[in-house]
């Protein structure tokens, strides 16, 4: 479903962000991508989306390379991918129900879809009982909990959850953990990166282990080893 062909990104000031990265995730993959700060992970997951270039390779969706598609093509692949921020990205003055629902709205859904779909996930994540309240006033476990329900809502293929338990205690962390996996059972492939031990150990799933921009582990055994 997705490959990672060669792919080297060396940025302006000539630092190496990714070298000769190849790996590939298949339909229905539950990946964690793991290392230390600056080893890679991000930078991956942002080629993914295009929000930036690889200097050298290729990285496809299904068979599309992805920074080779037109504006109107590469917005359709975008769709088909939720996107879960270590820091959230909520708008302030919109409550539970409204931050998912703009997710739908941008993406050109009726109001009855909206209607139908938003108490869903909302569901979902367990925030039934903060559906009207503004992200000031939640937790951080539950604002992230907020913006897994706003990546999913679109039903897409792909959620990309970039460090998405960083700001979170262990309580929360494992909630989050919890929430992803049932997602992945749903049929939806997820893209996990962190440097949280707990978290790999707990999922059990694959592992790929960066260091420095490069792959120097690919394992199926769940373990978290650097």
């Amino acid at each position: 479903m997705i490959y990672y062909d060669k792919v080297t990104k060396i940025y302006p000031d000539k630092s190496v962000a990714l070298e000769d990265v190849t790996f590939g995730v298949e339909h229905d993959e539950f990946l964690t991508i793991v290392g230390h700060s600056g080893a890679g992970k991000s930078t991956l997951m942002k080629l993914l989306i295009a929000e930036d270039r690889p200097t050298r390779g290729s990285v496809f969706f299904e068979s599309a390379n992805i920074h080779k598609l037109d504006k109107k093509n590469m917005g359709k692949i975008r769709r088909r991918i939720g996107t879960i921020f270590q820091d959230y990205r909520l708008i302030p003055n919109k409550t539970v129900y409204e931050n998912i629902a703009f997710a739908m709205e941008a993406a050109g859904r009726s109001d009855g879809e909206i209607s139908a779909d938003v108490p869903h996930v909302i569901e979902l994540v367990n925030l039934g009982h903060k559906i009207w309240n503004f992200p000031g006033e939640l937790s951080g476990g539950e604002r992230q909990r907020v913006a897994i329900a706003r990546a999913i809502v679109n039903q897409p293929d792909i959620v990309i959850a970039d460090e998405p338990t960083g700001n979170l205690d262990p309580e929360n962390t494992y909630e989050i953990v919890r929430i992803l996996k049932k997602i992945n059972e749903l049929g939806t492939t997820v893209l996990l990166t962190t440097h949280n031990k707990g978290v790999v150990d707990a999922l059990g799933g694959r592992v790929i282990t960066m260091e420095r921009g490069k792959v120097v582990k690919d394992s199926k055994d769940g373990k978290y080893v650097l």
